[in-house]
């Protein structure tokens, strides 16, 4: 078994993995920043929930969090989203090669058309065949309830 490990990656594709924290995510990227009481008004949870949300984007890096007086504004970071990108993309890479060889494959005209089935022929012996014997009687009566 490989052991590959990558804290800052796993911690970028755990917070991900959460549609709540991809949907914050969406509304730091669609505005440049935002409190978190404007961040949480669309959801249907609680301001603390969003605050726990809000951990798990900044303990992954992902988002980054500045107080100025009592207002706590959040912004995105791309850098964390970049690595995990860069990883996805080697991956991609590889499905795409081998999905261009499997088409490459199956494209090749160099291969020889299949035998066409031909159709049974009746036997040659001169046995004749016995109809099989039924290995229970016939069904009852059926019982009325």
């Amino acid at each position: 078994m490989v052991k590959y490990r990558d804290e800052a990656l796993d911690r970028t594709f755990a917070a991900l993995s959460d549609p709540t924290r991809r949907a914050l995510l969406a509304r730091l990227g669609a505005q440049d920043s935002l409190s978190v009481s404007e961040l949480a008004k669309p959801f249907p949870v609680s301001l603390p929930a969003i605050m726990k949300h809000l951990d798990v984007l900044s303990d992954a890096g992902l988002v980054a969090r500045s107080k100025t007086g009592r207002t706590v504004s959040c912004r995105l970071t791309a850098r964390p989203m970049e690595q995990a990108m860069a990883w996805l993309d080697r991956y991609q890479r590889f499905w795409s090669d081998q999905l261009d060889r499997l088409a490459a494959f199956v494209e090749d005209d160099s291969w020889p058309n299949p035998p066409r089935p031909q159709p049974p022929r009746a036997s040659r012996s001169n046995v004749v065949s016995m109809p099989r014997r039924r290995k229970s009687g016939r069904p009852g009566p059926v019982r009325k309830k």
